[in-house]
């Protein structure tokens, strides 16, 4: 629930309900935080799909998105965000609370690659001051082994997930975990 008039699951119709039925399908249950999209079933297809393509990336891994999600919404004091994605670090990619503790304190604590780090940190760079990523943030990133798409996919999330953070914030999204 939000203080957005969203569509529930059991009220859900037509092209809502088709995505809610996927979402059920591949997580189980529609977060709350998807709902609030519902508002707009244009911006529900266009979220679920976004998070398909991210979810399957060929090379972002799933401890690697969450760490983006989570500290970019640590930034923007999203609690909905960031206990979501410390539960995903923990229930899905095996990492204990102490690990996702340790990541939340300094990123380059966590458990994830060198190269791993490298894009976190530029990705938490960008989002928190913009102006400030010069060409060789971006060429330490390549010379960690990240292409020029997987550079913009990765800031692409943590950007998205500044717009969510705010959207989940002003809306006041309920936790549903």
């Amino acid at each position: 629930m939000s203080i957005l008039s969203t569509v529930t699951p059991e009220s859900a119709t037509g092209e809502v309900a088709e995505i809610y039925a996927q979402i059920q399908n591949a997580w189980g249950h529609v977060p709350t935080a998807i709902q609030v999209f519902s508002a707009n079933p244009f911006l529900l297809k266009h979220q679920w799909e976004y998070y398909g393509n991210v979810m399957q990336h060929p090379t972002l891994s799933m401890p690697l998105t969450a760490c983006i999600r989570m500290l970019v919404s640590q930034a923007g004091h999203c609690t909905y965000c960031i206990d979501m994605n410390a539960g995903m670090l923990i229930n899905v990619a095996g990492w204990t609370p102490d690990q996702v503790a340790a990541t939340r304190a300094d990123f380059n604590d966590s458990p994830l690659s060198a190269a791993e780090k490298t894009l976190l940190g530029l990705v938490l760079k960008m989002t928190r001051d913009s102006s400030s990523v010069t060409s060789a943030d971006l060429q330490a990133a390549r010379d960690a082994g990240w292409s020029d798409s997987d550079i913009l996919d990765a800031a692409n999330h943590g950007a998205r997930m500044v717009a969510g953070d705010i959207l989940i914030n002003g809306f006041k999204v309920e936790r549903d975990f």
